[in-house]
């Protein structure tokens, strides 16, 4: 079994002892910490929980604490999902990070940094792995490079791909991509995660898997919209293609490589995000569809949408670059100028014909 070290390469370690906890096989290893109880988060420590872990759950509300320690549940993000026992929610995070080597950071983007800044002498050396979907709006930087900045001496990784917490929670097949140039971060994050029903892939595109992540955001809002809308499925397979198309395009003049946007963490992660009610950016386009404001529509969800955060930095970032993204400024028109879907849609058909796949010669010979 692979042991984690608090600073240095990771040490190969004897197998634990095993003892047994209602049921369920635990090493005597530290514990696994998971920052955030959101419904990612959450259903994140429960897998974990599955394969044997410990964990310790750290969130800021401590009567949401509360109800998980004394009912086993989280109601406000999973509700009817019992919680297994190896996961303790806890409020403090120095004690936290202090007692873990592994962590799991799934705090809003907006909140991130000032979490972690005050503990940012207790993060050296530890392997930090972002769940975060999002983009800092004042720097356009994405989680893992915050978590760097935060913590130069810690291990960075990302986790990304088509993963909707609750089916994750309710064990429906699910597969996600960790990545990271730390080779040994994504052997340890596989062996913490994989189960039965979880299968975890590795990348070293850390950059692209975890851009990919955060751009498909936008064009759920696009799709949820479309749906309420009642537009056909034709339309909705041309939104989604050309998303793709748009958001590799960014990602590569970003650096990121066009190829991680044919995997899970980019097509893969676009589909479900744009085909599925239970997504939280698809909710919010479908509510804006349905005719309620911006405000309305993220009040209604109750829970955080990265691609409206993600959606205003985006199209700043594209025009800076000079990266042709008509569905960005187009989401961005009817959010904030006023604009229909319809109108964009029409603007959209009405452009100049471009190529289908800005990667591959339309000769088809070079």
């Amino acid at each position: 079994m692979l042991g984690l070290a608090a600073t240095g390469p990771l040490r190969i370690m004897p197998a634990s002892p095993l003892v047994w906890i209602n049921g369920l096989h635990m090493t005597d290893q530290r514990p696994i910490a998971v920052l955030g109880g959101g419904s990612f988060g959450t259903a994140v420590a429960n897998l974990l929980a599955e394969n044997g872990h410990q964990v310790r759950l750290w969130m800021r509300d401590p009567e949401q604490a509360e109800a998980i320690r004394v009912n086993r549940e989280n109601p406000r993000y999973l509700k009817g999902i019992k919680i297994l026992p190896a996961v303790e929610a806890v409020t403090d995070l120095q004690a936290t990070l202090e007692a873990c080597d592994l962590c799991f950071v799934a705090l809003p983007s907006s909140a991130l940094r000032s979490v972690l800044v005050p503990h940012a002498e207790r993060l050296s050396g530890k392997l930090l792995v972002s769940l975060t979907k999002g983009i800092e709006a004042h720097t356009f930087k994405l989680m893992s490079e915050i978590l760097e900045e935060i913590a130069p001496q810690a291990r960075i990784g990302v986790l990304s791909g088509p993963n909707l917490a609750r089916e994750i929670a309710e064990h429906a097949l699910t597969a996600t991509v960790v990545a990271s140039e730390d080779e040994a971060l994504c052997q340890q994050v596989q062996e913490a995660l994989h189960g039965r029903t979880f299968r975890v892939y590795a990348s070293a595109d850390r950059f692209g898997v975890e851009l990919g992540g955060a751009l498909k955001n936008v064009y759920a809002i696009i799709a949820g919209m479309a749906v309420a809308l009642g537009m056909g499925e034709n339309t909705k397979s041309m939104l989604i293609t050309r998303a793709l198309a748009e958001m590799t395009r960014f990602a590569v003049n970003q650096g990121a490589n066009p190829m991680t946007f044919l995997g899970l963490a980019g097509v893969g992660d676009l589909i479900v995000t744009c085909s599925s009610p239970k997504s939280r950016n698809y909710q919010v386009g479908f509510a804006l569809g349905q005719g309620l404001s911006l405000e309305d529509a993220v009040t209604r969800l109750g829970e955080v949408a990265e691609g409206v955060n993600t959606l205003k930095v985006l199209k700043a970032k594209a025009h800076e670059a000079g990266v042709y993204m008509p569905l960005v400024a187009g989401l961005h028109a009817i959010l904030f100028e006023g604009r229909t879907l319809e109108q964009v849609i029409a603007l959209l058909m009405r452009g100049e014909p471009k190529t289908d796949v800005d990667f591959i010669s339309t000769s088809g010979f070079n």
